[in-house]
């Protein structure tokens, strides 16, 4: 007589605090993302160049901080007082934007905005992996990765209302913005606790580099490296809707759609990383990727783009929280924070060049070449990963 299956453990209560902070930060931090394209290429007249600058490089400082609040977490052992600096930055820095009054001051804003995520990051990583079992951690990594996207998926639908109601006062949106921003703060800061036990000691201040990396993870790093130059901001899919003929104040929509397809993928695919190979799941996702960049490069029509976009939320979900369940499986726990803090940052040089080449070469060639070079790189990505040994049992 078969033996009854033993019930899945619950996820731990870290998992979903976390999941909530993320939630509230997205929201806010994406009603300004999701009305910055229009306001700097239509209001502003900037070049396109502009705002792939301002993404790329807001990205990649938020990497460069990445990498060292992982290596100094990892240092001293503890998540939650990078955790909360990196909100605390996240959230001083909403009310700069309206307050700004040209584009630098948008600029130092978001830099501010950028770097506070890039110090939350690494850590907040490594205490999902620290505090859930390797059997759960797909899942924690797709719970927390599917509420972080509900946050950007009401953000888009929450602009557009907002500037109806406020007919068109972009300062006034940035006001209401500011609110869930400072309670995802006070909620990390109260909720948060560190349980987790870390067998190993402290550790010395060491700059080992790159190299002393356990080697699966430098080799996911380098896949990583490629998929981001794959890519690009979001943006460009706001800047694909107005070329399709969609108002500049309706643009957000795009992002809706966008992070409605996230959302609703991201957890299962993050469970079943759990069940089946997270490489598999991730090549599913970068496939997705191609295909989504094909679409949107050939066409169009309001359909063809709503089937780009769509498939463009998808392959993020197959590929963000797959890519962090694969590093906390391949890193050593005392590298754990370090190793997700070296990922990031080289995605993060990744995303600088890819959106400044992005928007190089959609002011040159337009909209199909930039999609059409995404495709390329995303399948050059995706036969570095299919070349990747198979990895050793994980759970380390």
């Amino acid at each position: 007589m078969d033996q009854p299956t033993a019930p899945r453990p619950p996820l731990p209560r870290t998992v979903w605090i976390l999941g909530v902070v993320s939630l509230l930060m997205d929201l806010s931090s994406e009603i300004y993302h999701a009305l910055l394209p229009a306001f700097l290429t239509v209001t502003l007249g900037l070049p396109v160049a502009a705002m792939g600058a301002l993404d790329g490089f807001a990205e990649a400082t938020a990497s460069m901080s990445k990498l060292v609040s992982g290596k100094l977490s990892d240092r001293n052992r503890k998540r939650k007082p990078w955790v909360l600096l990196g909100y605390g930055m996240a959230a001083l820095s909403k009310p700069l934007f309206p307050l700004a009054s040209g584009i630098i001051p948008v600029l130092g804003a978001r830099f501010i905005d950028r770097i506070g995520k890039g110090i939350r990051g690494a850590p907040r990583d490594a205490m999902i992996a620290d505090e859930t079992p390797p059997e759960l951690r797909g899942r924690a990594f797709g719970l927390r990765q599917s509420m972080d996207t509900v946050g950007a998926f009401l953000a888009p639908l929450a602009a557009i209302g907002l500037m109806i109601w406020f007919r068109n006062d972009i300062r006034a949106v940035f006001w209401v913005a500011v609110i869930p921003a400072f309670l995802s703060f006070f909620f990390a800061w109260t909720m948060l606790r560190e349980t987790g036990e870390r067998t190993t000691p402290k550790a010395k201040m060491v700059w080992g580099g790159f190299r002393a990396l356990d080697p699966a993870v430098k080799r996911l790093i380098g896949v990583g490296f490629l998929f981001g130059l794959a890519r690009f901001s979001e943006s460009f899919l706001i800047l694909k809707g107005i070329d399709a003929g969609i108002a500049p104040s309706w643009s957000p929509i795009v992002l809706a759609l966008f992070n409605l397809a996230y959302l609703l993928l991201a957890y299962p695919a993050g469970a079943l990383s759990d069940r089946m190979s997270p490489k598999t799941l991730l090549l599913v996702g970068i496939g997705l990727l191609v295909v989504a960049d094909l679409v949107l490069a050939e066409g169009m029509s309001l359909w063809t783009l709503g089937l780009g976009v769509v498939l463009w939320g998808a392959h993020m979900a197959f590929t963000q929280g797959i890519f962090s369940r694969m590093i906390a499986d391949a890193a050593p726990e005392h590298q754990r924070a370090t190793s997700f803090g070296a990922f990031f940052f080289v995605n993060g040089i990744a995303a600088l060049l890819s959106s400044l080449g992005a928007g190089l070469l959609w002011d040159q060639s337009g909209a199909p070449a930039t999609f059409n070079a995404g495709a390329l790189l995303a399948a050059i990505a995706g036969a570095m990963l299919l070349l990747l040994p198979k990895p050793a049992s994980a759970a380390r």
